[in-house]
């Protein structure tokens, strides 16, 4: 049963955005004193301070003074809170110790965690994982019934590959909701699918508050260039990526992408090793638990892999296919990708592959990733806000051979341009951009060699690039944004712009 651990403990909380909401009610909940700071003016937080309308919580707003350190037990920082910052620094010299909602999650959580990480298809990937376990728990349900079978239980120490229970799936973490302060809900039965980024998984480098620990079932399915904007180096990066794993124990489920070069090469050797970066010293542990692997091209043990157009899953010294590759309703060879991954990770959940193959051939998207809006005069609009790295946007153009007007633009993460140039050059009739980044991409694509008729136009927002694509577009075309940068120059989030852009189209 859930036992509360911070009655009457001094809590400090950075950011106040969903997670730090999540946190606030999580520890008042516990009996704990909570402030919260953010570097934004009151008048800026009226919306997260409606969601705390009643609660028992000290608001320090317009930046984080020292003095929030006094008498402090614990400080918590949202995913946007760098660990860089002046005041964590201090606690660090202090000695108080650090956590996030992630860390608390799986730490403090009764059932077993999946945790999910990746430079891309982390969000598909979770959300199919989740409804494989919901749709084998559903199929379950009416034999349990006939039987009077009890429902599975989370797994025992010598079963690293356990079947579900059919009670209760909990998808969150960087997706959806934060699950911290779900957790007096959740069973030992149930499972947690978590959403785990890059900025979450800094904290569970051991050195943070209570005992270090990886999800059960911890999945990377890739590690590339990302958020070099914050993280001082790819180093620094990848090692923050492998902290999922670094904690697992030998009844542990490792799931590792076969066919990127960083998550394969630890797959076939069975180890991390990380050579020093700025910032980040170098890094090398075992990977204790089971592996398994997910690829398109070379099968490298167990694991799912697409083996004469049809994705197999391989476990035990057996073989069972899951469903024809052409049966996957998922646009584009990175989702067929990302249903291996994701059926590699449900089956170290227990899920059978013809649950997998349920969800992996009705399954359309995520919002806001290639997500059709409309299709208006013969041209199909999509909305792949998500895509906030060049490299999210060179699968978006593999995904289409239709002539494409690309929508493309935001805030640069420091990130390399030249292959989503090179494709540009490639794939794309026109390309409008917008944002902070519009010049920085027009150069990129400039230095690429390529047809000459590539037209290319500049545009001060989004909603001058939409009026822009309704003008140029011709039947057959597909009008896609998909920026490669962040939202963060105009709106408050990814999502926000996606909203935004589907609101243009459809008042088209």
């Amino acid at each position: 049963m859930y036992q509360p651990t911070f009655a009457g403990k001094r809590i400090v909380i950075l950011g106040l955005a969903r997670q730090g909401i999540a946190l606030a009610r999580f520890f008042l909940r516990e009996g704990a004193w909570v402030t919260i700071s953010d570097i934004a003016p009151v008048d800026q937080l009226s919306a997260p301070l409606t969601e705390l309308a009643g609660l028992p919580v000290r608001l320090v707003p317009g930046g984080h003074p020292p003095e929030l350190l006094d008498n402090c037990d614990l400080l918590c920082l949202s995913g946007g809170v760098p660990p860089q910052i002046p005041l964590v620094a201090a606690a660090r010299r202090q000695g108080i110790p650090l956590s996030n909602d992630a860390l608390l999650t799986v730490q403090r959580s009764p059932a077993p965690a999946i945790g999910i990480t990746g430079s891309s298809g982390k969000t598909t990937t979770t959300t199919l994982v989740g409804m494989m376990l919901q749709q084998q728990n559903d199929e379950a349900r009416p034999m349990i019934a006939e039987s009077g079978v009890p429902a599975a239980q989370a797994p025992s120490d010598s079963s690293p590959i356990v079947p579900p229970s059919s009670t209760e799936v909990w998808v969150g973490g960087n997706i959806g909701m934060p699950l911290v302060d779900k957790l007096a809900q959740v069973n030992a039965g149930d499972w947690l699918v978590l959403e785990l980024s890059s900025f979450q998984l800094e904290l569970f480098d051991g050195g943070s508050y209570g005992q270090a620990t990886s999800p059960q079932v911890a999945a990377v399915l890739n590690v590339t260039p990302n958020h070099l904007d914050r993280h001082p180096s790819m180093a620094h990066y990848t090692a923050a990526k492998a902290n999922i794993l670094r904690w697992q124990g030998p009844n542990h489920v490792a799931a590792l992408g076969a066919d990127d070069a960083i998550t394969g090469r630890w797959l076939r050797t069975g180890r991390v090793d990380i050579a020093a970066g700025a910032g980040q010293e170098a890094c090398s542990f075992p990977l204790t638990g089971r592996l398994l692997g997910f690829g398109l091209e070379e099968p490298a043990g167990e694991g799912c892999w697409l083996y004469r157009d049809e994705l197999v899953l391989r476990l035990d010294g057996s073989e069972q296919t899951v469903l024809p590759a052409n049966a996957v309703s998922l646009r584009g060879r990175h989702n067929l990708l990302n249903v291996a991954a994701a059926c590699a990770i449900s089956a170290a959940a227990g899920v059978e592959p013809p649950a997998m193959a349920a969800v992996a051939s009705s399954f359309t998207g995520v919002e806001h990733r290639l997500e059709l809006v409309r299709e208006r005069n013969g041209v199909r609009w999509y909305n792949d806000s998500m895509a906030t790295a060049p490299e999210r946007a060179a699968a978006a153009l593999h995904s289409f051979d239709e002539p494409i007007v690309l929508l493309a633009g935001g805030r640069d993460k420091n990130l390399p341009w030249a292959e989503f140039a090179r494709l540009v050059r490639e794939r794309v009739r026109v390309l409008i951009l917008f944002g902070e980044a519009a010049g920085l991409i027009a150069e990129a694509v400039a230095a690429q060699p390529g047809h000459d008729d590539l037209r290319i136009v500049r545009c001060t927002d989004l909603a001058e690039a939409v009026t822009a694509a309704a003008r140029t577009t011709q039947p057959g075309d597909v009008v896609l944004l998909s920026p490669g940068g962040t939202s963060f120059d105009a709106y408050k989030d990814f999502a926000a712009r996606g909203d935004h852009f589907r609101a243009l189209v459809n008042g088209l």
